[in-house]
């Protein structure tokens, strides 16, 4: 007898990786809140949420909340919520981003708005927000709440500015690690951020945590503008070129603009204009003989750094140092 989509969740184990060992019980807790919390009258929400849902991903952010509030000594119902949170909040950010670039495949499968359009695309993602919120209240914190709601706010206009930058050529370096940090670190940032106050923790662990959030989503969103032109698609999930082909201007084509020569210009503008993926053979060798993936790799392992600098403020546990493991996956990976 075929599983129904909840048992799926249910029997999904934690991804065979080692700083998940520290949390496989709260993992597990996670992967039963998740379905039961998806419940809805509505049959396509139900059936668009579990798809999204199911579909693989390394469940990064949630992890970030449970080594977070281990480490800081909250109480189990407390972080396993706040983890479906984070996880709801960034599955509705995937439903509308796929909407945004006219994505056919995130991680390998058909995405949503390819199944069922972009129209129910939007509204679950909108029904997924919903019901973090209804969550945070749940959570009885109004500082975490006040957290999490100006993340959703900054990710959002993250999401319009990087919207804004589609093609243009004079995007330089501090505007697009401005996009990131709106758009894809402010949520690890959130994550580890309201880890820290649902253990109580101090306002120099508070901040310390905060900042390894942030500093770990940079170099995770690095990492993938670096793989995106010399990553492996059937790892990825994705189409090397994707960035290409949508005409976003990540970290390794504004270094490449920047210090490469004339032909390494007119080759990646001509293809940015064309939003053409089938140049991107030619944008891979411009941005190596650049530099530019060197460049946006040491980048990445700076920012590394720097989140591990900011768990000095834990006790030497297991969860500090599945945090420290993280952070070094974070920029070692090929997918």
């Amino acid at each position: 007898m075929n599983a129904t989509p909840a048992e799926r969740i249910l029997q999904r184990p934690a991804p065979e990786l080692p700083f998940y060992d520290a949390v496989l019980d709260d993992f597990a807790a996670v992967n039963t809140l998740i379905p039961a919390r998806l419940s809805s009258d509505v049959d396509l929400v139900e059936e668009i949420g579990h798809h999204i849902v199911e579909s693989g991903g390394k469940r990064l952010r949630p992890l970030v909340v449970l080594l977070c509030a281990n480490a800081c000594g909250a109480p189990a119902e407390a972080r396993h919520k706040l983890a479906a949170v984070i996880e709801f909040l960034h599955t509705a950010t995937l439903l509308h981003d796929d909407v945004v670039d006219r994505s056919g495949l995130r991680r390998g499968q058909a995405t949503a708005n390819s199944l069922w359009g972009n129209a129910p695309s939007v509204l679950v993602g909108d029904f997924l927000y919903s019901r973090a919120f209804q969550m945070m209240v749940e959570l009885g914190d109004m500082e975490i709440m006040r957290i999490l709601s100006d993340a959703t706010n900054v990710i959002a206009e993250g999401e319009v500015m990087q919207l804004a930058a589609v093609g243009r050529l004079d995007t330089d370096e501090n505007r697009y690690m401005e996009v990131i940090r709106c758009k894809t670190a402010m949520l690890f940032e959130a994550a580890s951020h309201s880890a820290a106050i649902l253990g109580g923790s101090d306002a120099p662990r508070i901040r310390a945590l905060r900042d390894y959030g942030l500093q770990l989503g940079l170099a995770f969103q690095l990492v993938d503008d670096v793989l995106d032109y010399s990553g492996d698609a059937d790892r990825m999930g994705k189409n090397v070129g994707d960035d290409l082909a949508e005409g976003k201007l990540t970290l390794p084509l504004i270094h490449a603009l920047r210090h490469g020569d004339a032909e390494a210009n007119s080759i990646i503008g001509e293809a940015v204009a064309a939003r053409d993926a089938g140049r991107v053979e030619a944008v891979c060798a411009a941005v190596e003989k650049a530099g530019s993936l060197t460049y946006t790799a040491a980048r990445a392992r700076e920012c590394a750094r720097r989140a591990e600098s900011c768990l000095d403020t834990l006790p030497d546990t297991d969860f500090r140092r599945a945090l420290v493991q993280l952070t070094r996956f974070a920029v070692d990976r090929d997918h």
